[in-house]
This record gives structure tokens, C-alpha cells and sequence, in this order.
């Protein structure tokens, strides 16, 4: 089970406008900010399951790894639950709005599986983000 993930950005400040745009149709909010030698940044969701209540586990660091590697995470693929639908439909569209390009519009992937319904957008670094909800409705 995934706890956490961290991603390099090549600049923070247009990571959290992108970001928090595009996760808050999913209940994510910026939890963290802060400088360990870079800019890090981080965002949370509701999880009553948590001692306070959220769980962060998203993180973006602003520029290249001290240990070498490119400045920015690309070419991956991140995908977030959806409760519904309309969290898929709501997160595609701020995504777009905020600056990524469209890579699926929502809808229904029967191929995946009858109920997968899921959106994808290329984020600002060319990762392949989704949204995606795996009920029936």
C-alpha cells in the first residue's frame, strides 16, 4: 500500500496554482510548505482514519535532486480516486483551466473495466495525471 509520493517540479509557485486547482474537486488542500533545502510543498485530503484528521501524500520539491537526475518528475503516470463522477468531470476541467492539456476527456474506459470512468490531463512537467471513479452510477 502507497503512503506518500514526491514529485520534482521545475518551479513550485506554478506547481501549487496548477495543483491546487486541479485537486480541489478531489478534497485536496495544501497541508505543507516549507524549505528542507528546497521548496517542498504538500497536499492533503480528509481521512478520519489519521491522527489529525488528513493524510498528505503528494508532495512536490521545487528544482533537481542534489544527487543528480533531472530538475522535474515527467513522462509518469498519477492517478487519484474519485468518490463520483462529478469529481472526475470537476477535476478534468480545473486541471484544463489551470493550464494542462487534455489527454482523455471524461468518460467511460469499458475496456479497463464496465464501471471505470476517468479523465486525463498532461500536467505542466508532461505527466499523465488522472482522475478517476471506479463506481457505478
Amino acid at each position: 500500500m502507497l503512503d506518500h509520493m514526491t514529485f520534482r517540479v521545475k518551479d513550485i509557485a506554478r506547481a501549487k496554482a496548477f495543483y491546487s486547482a486541479a485537486l480541489a474537486p478531489l478534497g485536496y488542500t495544501v497541508e505543507f510548505e516549507g524549505n528542507y533545502g528546497a521548496n517542498i510543498l504538500g497536499f492533503s485530503y480528509p481521512e478520519a482514519s489519521e491522527p489529525d484528521g488528513k493524510k498528505a501524500d503528494v508532495w512536490f520539491i521545487d528544482g533537481p535532486s542534489p544527487y543528480g537526475g533531472p530538475s522535474a518528475t515527467t513522462g509518469c503516470h498519477l492517478a487519484w480516486r474519485a468518490t463520483n463522477r462529478a469529481q472526475v468531470d470537476a477535476f478534468y476541467h480545473a486541471a484544463i483551466a489551470a493550464g494542462g492539456k487534455d489527454n482523455g476527456p471524461p468518460g467511460l474506459r469499458p475496456d479497463y473495466h464496465p464501471h471505470y470512468y476517468g479523465a486525463f490531463v498532461i500536467d505542466l512537467e508532461g505527466n499523465n495525471i488522472e482522475a478517476v471513479c471506479h463506481r457505478p452510477e
